[in-house]
């Protein structure tokens, strides 16, 4: 009896050259590409499956399903790919901004009529503790 394991050994060599089937001293069948002593040549012929009308319509319809599912993981992914871009950048942005407060420099917002009014140490103390917590929120 020949083991299953044989049959899928042979199945790429199938189509591409002959196939030898020899029996040895134990009663052992083998199947090899080349010729051995008392090796016997085996026709191997290719299985020709007819379809029917419904089995190529499922067939289609199996491929439509796969392709509509695989076309919204793409779709996904996409999103995904588009998210974390936009987040990478929102957090570039607040270390940017983090990085340009830095320790003793005075800050101040210029008024309507060109008056700067200064920001105190707390102001610049609380912005700051509040970009390294949107940071550590959003960015880890």
């Amino acid at each position: 009896m020949v083991k299953q394991g044989v049959w899928l050994l042979l199945l790429p060599s199938l189509a591409f050259g002959e196939i030898y089937r020899w029996v040895d001293s134990s009663g052992q069948v083998h199947f090899e590409q080349r010729p051995s002593a008392g090796a016997q040549k085996v026709e191997v012929k290719p299985q020709v499956v007819e379809r029917d009308e419904l089995t190529i319509e499922r067939e289609a319809r199996t491929q439509r399903l796969y392709d509509a599912r695989r076309q919204e993981q793409a779709q996904a992914n996409a999103e995904l790919q588009a998210q974390q871009a936009k987040q990478q950048q929102a957090c570039q942005e607040l270390r940017r901004r983090l990085a340009n407060l830095p320790e003793g420099v005075s800050f101040y917002k210029e008024q309507a009529d060109g008056q700067r009014s200064y920001y105190s140490d707390q102001q610049v103390d609380a912005a700051r503790a509040d970009l390294k917590q949107r940071i550590s929120e959003q960015c880890s």
